[in-house]
């Protein structure tokens, strides 16, 4: 199936941008800029979690944004509507008739959804007229900070379930209804099996599923006859909620409605806890269910869960075969916001040549890094060793000379495998791949995590990843710190 995602009815994005984006765009025409040729990395300064790592995600929806960029003559005449201080147009004529022709023509490169990405790495790299690359930053962050967030806390939920399976179960209280499809898709693309967003399933092609709540057993006489009744209605997908009242007779009562299932040819699938001591009744529902001859009953287990919840349930010895997380997973309910940012990193000057651009800042965290990036990963034996950042234009020698960004000690590149993880998109304007189904894109964060060393991934205190900048690029970066202090004091 297809993975779109919906415009919530508007065939253009043109206008979901932040009001500087368009006065900066303006200046840039007025000025005789807007064609000059401008690089502008997506990264992040720091993972999310307090871990080590994300997962790159959004890029379907990035794309999709760009095939409809374009004003169209009802986005024109807003702008015209709008009001400066001295309550005159705030764009002139001239301008706004470059919107109305303005044809997408940039360069992207992006690593492919479900890659390991560290900080300071570009998860998307703009190339091509200033003016069209700054009216689309707006809109790359919302997608790429947001879903490359709840891929990445799906990662670690997932990372904790181990061989158990976990379900995204959010879209209640997730941020509106484009954060809940958003979510379900970026936790699909993290390692989640399946969801029970519905609209997601027909959208992006997601399994759902999902069985009963509260609400079915309450309405009846009694709890046996409503999942009796539940039964007869669905027997084929029959995961019974047994905590309505008293969550072990709730077990006994399923075992009793289950055999009936099976004197009609049909099967219980399992029950699913959602209060209480979820160890402790999960290990005595297993008793139950082993005792009964249910031993292939699944015990699914809700309530406000994450990976520290699950960890702990599994360090006690819980009988739990399927998570369903919803709140903590689909609002990233530890860390809002990834904060990923989108900074000049190179221009042409007046004679065509690039010329490279940093931000300074008293945070040096914040400080930015120049130029055209690639990153280069290399692998040894079945596990990343590091990721060093590198001038595309400069390249990268074999092995790599570098000075380190993050990370301990020099890592060894000897017998290292390497490869680039910025791909192209789009040249010119045009799209040069195509992208892989979202099961792919799951696949590839699975393999990828594998990878990943386990002191890294650890929920607490994770080991620092070796992320590098290759020399030449670092001792650049250095000289234009200098310069640019020098000029500005």
């Amino acid at each position: 199936m297809k993975d779109v995602t919906s415009h919530v009815g508007r065939p253009s994005l043109a206008l979901l941008t932040d009001l500087y984006q368009l006065t900066m765009a303006s200046g840039y025409f007025r000025h005789g800029l807007a064609e000059r040729e401008a690089v502008f990395p997506v990264i992040f300064r720091k993972a999310p979690f307090g871990g080590q790592y994300a997962v790159a995600c959004g890029l379907a929806t990035v794309l999709e944004i760009i095939e409809a960029f374009h004003f169209e003559e009802d986005d024109v005449r807003y702008l015209a509507s709008l009001p400066g201080a001295d309550k005159r147009p705030l764009f002139d004529e001239p301008f706004l008739d470059y919107l109305r022709g303005m044809k997408f023509s940039c360069d992207v490169d992006a690593m492919p959804e479900g890659t390991v990405v560290f900080a300071q790495e570009p998860l998307l790299r703009v190339k091509g007229p200033i003016l069209q690359a700054q009216l689309l930053e707006t809109a790359l962050l919302n997608t790429l900070n947001f879903q490359t967030l709840i891929a990445t806390k799906a990662a670690r939920i997932c990372g904790e379930a181990g061989d158990g399976e976990v379900i995204e179960f959010g879209l209640r209280r997730a941020q509106g209804i484009d954060g809940g499809l958003s979510a379900s898709r970026a936790a699909f693309v993290g390692g989640c099996s399946s969801t029970s967003n519905v609209m997601a399933g027909r959208i992006h092609g997601i399994p759902v599923k999902g069985t009963h709540a509260h609400s079915w057993v309450m309405l009846f006489e009694n709890e046996l006859e409503s999942f009796e009744k539940y039964a007869e209605a669905m027997p084929n997908n029959c995961v019974f909620l047994v905590d309505t009242y008293d969550t072990l007779t709730g077990v006994r009562h399923a075992v009793q409605v289950g055999r009936r299932l099976r004197e009609r040819g049909h099967k219980m699938l399992g029950v699913r806890l959602d209060s209480g001591d979820l160890a402790d009744l999960s290990q005595k529902a297993r008793t139950i269910l082993d005792e009964e001859g249910f031993e292939d009953a699944k015990i699914v287990a809700s309530n406000d869960l994450d990976e520290y919840l699950i960890r702990d349930l599994r360090q006690q010895g819980a009988k739990i075969d399927i998570y369903g997380v919803g709140t903590r997973l689909a609002t990233a309910y530890d860390q809002p916001a990834l904060g990923g940012v989108y900074k000049l990193a190179a221009a042409r000057d007046d004679h065509g040549e690039w010329n490279y651009k940093i931000k300074l800042s008293e945070n040096a965290i914040k400080t930015s890094i120049p130029g055209i990036h690639q990153v280069r990963r290399f692998a040894r034996d079945g596990e990343f060793v590091a990721d060093v950042l590198y001038d595309e234009p400069t390249g990268v020698g074999s092995p790599p000379q570098i000075r380190k960004l993050y990370g301990e000690g020099r890592p060894d590149f000897d017998r290292c495998e390497a490869f680039d993880l910025l791909e192209p998109v789009y040249r010119a304007g045009e799209r040069v791949t195509e992208l892989p189904p979202l099961e792919e894109s799951r696949q590839r964060a699975i393999r990828q995590l594998a990878l990943l060393p386990e002191s890294v991934k650890r929920l607490r205190n994770p080991a620092p990843y070796t992320v590098a900048l290759e020399a030449r690029l670092d001792q650049l970066r250095e000289a234009m710190i200098e310069a640019a202090r020098s000029e500005n004091t």
